[in-house]
């Protein structure tokens, strides 16, 4: 696997476990340990980016050019893998602890 494809995947799993670990400590009453947290926040941030990255369509920049502009690092620190790995990793965690909580009662 070549590195222009891995390091955004290792992006979107950094930050969608920041933008869960940030949910999981805002929401206290959906009381999850660690390792759900870890999961569907990496899953999430995968999955949130790319949705974000499918509606907004690249935004009309080349990937290529950028990729080869600023040798790899540059493409995968986007706005998209960014944003779409926090949103869905704190998306999905919200979920899962809405589900755990509910499965509590």
């Amino acid at each position: 696997m070549d590195m222009n494809t891995l390091l955004p995947i290792i992006v979107q799993i950094i930050t969608g476990v920041i933008g869960g670990q940030a949910v999981g400590a805002a929401i206290k009453q959906a009381a999850m340990g660690q390792l759900p947290k870890i999961l569907s926040g990496a899953i999430g941030g995968v999955g949130g980016a790319a949705i974000l990255g499918s509606l907004l369509g690249g935004g009309g920049v080349d990937p290529a050019a950028v990729a080869a502009a600023t040798d790899g690092i540059g493409s995968a620190l986007n706005l998209n893998n960014i944003v779409g790995g926090v949103g869905g990793g704190a998306i999905l965690t919200g979920i899962v602890g809405a589900i755990m909580n509910a499965m509590k009662k």
